[in-house]
């Protein structure tokens, strides 16, 4: 008996996914609920596990685009047999082979027959094109050939006896040289998570009125800060203490202060949030996600640090649900960590708007009438400017930037 396994329902916004690796290969034994492949959809990845033990045959192959409840594979019961495929093409091989040894003479018959074709005095075709290229008739040459006929050798030889005796030509134009080392090409099929991302990034660069607005952050409060605490708060919390706590609770707190960035378009509606839930972008093995931080507004440094950590290490594994991807009313992104300096983010649609971090770099400022050199990052603010206004874009990254300079703010609520 066999027994179907078809794509299983994995949201409702999804329709189709992609298999995107076999765990186990056709013909392998699988013990029920055991993992035979991953299936990719644009958002997570999910695994595909056998409905009873058997023997896997599987009908979709790796890159295959499976609409939901489509049949990946059967799964037959007991062990792994021959499979039926590799016996019919076998015999058929078999049966071909003596056909194709009969056909070989026919083969060497036609090719005699063609090199017997041509008489004394006949260029081959390669050395008739020289002849023609240069003007030279096939009866001045003498061909050197199987019975008289002229080789190529003969031609060229013809077009250089005859260069002596006529007015030299011009010297043909020098040929580029071509390039060395390999020039090969490589073709991969987007992923669903690919091509969602592209799908979106587009539509938001068509469909909003993005702008973006930048200042600068001297970070030196913040790295003393952490360079005095980090290591009695990792042994108290289990937990480095990083930047990101401290521009997400600094972003939470400008967000209740300018709400309209924390709004949303809806039609003709705009719905402002009471809520500040933190898309943070986190770079994946198949591409960027934006795993959400819930009610970042009522978490700690230590709270947010261990909810980063848990997504980051979800996002590198391929773990992250739907769940954890869905929503989020403000997005953070940090081009910093691969030495970005400056840049334009994009705005995660349908929120309104996103802070860009970058590369902290030691520059000279002015600081009470001397020049100091300091650690600087440049913070780059794209909103939607259909919903958010020049003051309050500028006022909101402003108050992130005295915040951060000033982190006792963080704790005062001031």
């Amino acid at each position: 008996m066999s027994l179907e396994i078809k794509v299983p329902p994995v949201g409702e916004s999804i329709t189709e996914v992609v298999l995107s690796q076999w765990l186990k290969k056709d013909g392998d034994v699988v013990e029920m609920d055991e993992v035979i492949a991953e299936l990719e959809s644009d958002k997570a990845t999910f695994e595909l596990t056998a409905e009873q033990a058997g023997t896997l045959r599987t009908i979709a192959a790796e890159g295959d685009t499976l609409a939901i409840g489509a049949v990946v594979c059967n799964i037959e019961d007991g062990g792994a047999v021959a499979s039926p495929k590799s016996e019919a093409s076998s015999s058929q091989s078999d049966a071909q082979a003596p056909a194709a040894v009969a056909e070989a003479p026919k083969a060497q018959d036609a090719e005699t027959q063609t090199k017997d074709s041509y008489a004394t005095g006949t260029p081959s075709p390669a050395a008739g094109k020289i002849l023609a290229e240069k003007g030279i008739e096939a009866n001045a040459v003498k061909g050197t050939g199987i019975d008289g006929r002229i080789t190529k050798d003969d031609a060229v030889k013809a077009e250089s006896g005859k260069t002596k005796t006529e007015s030299p030509k011009a010297a043909p134009a020098p040929v580029a040289a071509t390039p060395s080392g390999a020039r090969s090409e490589r073709r991969e099929k987007m992923s669903p998570l690919r091509k969602t991302v592209a799908k979106r990034l587009v539509t938001v660069k068509n469909e909003t009125a993005m702008l973006t607005t930048f200042n600068e952050v001297n970070m030196k409060p913040i790295m003393d800060l952490r360079g005095k605490y980090k290591d009695s708060f990792k042994e108290k919390y289990g937990v480095g203490l990083g930047f990101m706590s401290f521009f997400t609770k600094a972003v939470t707190e400008a967000l209740k202060d300018f709400p309209a960035v924390n709004a949303r378009i809806d039609g003709e509606e705009v719905v402002y949030n009471n809520f500040a839930d933190i898309s943070i972008a986190v770079s994946a093995p198949k591409g960027l996600v934006v795993p959400v931080i819930r009610n970042a507004e009522s978490m700690s440094l230590a709270e947010i640090e261990k909810a980063v950590l848990a997504v980051a290490l979800k996002a590198r594994d391929g773990k992250l649900t739907i769940e954890e991807m869905t929503g989020g009313t403000f997005t953070i992104t940090n081009g910093g960590v691969f030495g970005s300096m400056m840049s334009t983010p994009i705005i995660n649609a349908p929120q309104s708007a996103i802070l860009g971090m970058h590369n902290i770099i030691e520059r000279p400022i002015a600081e009470k009438g001397e020049v100091v050199i300091r650690p600087m990052m440049y913070v780059a603010l794209s909103y939607d400017h259909r919903i958010i206004d020049g003051r309050e874009s500028v006022g909101f990254l402003v108050r992130v930037k005295q915040l951060l300079e000033d982190p006792a703010r963080l704790l005062l609520g001031v």
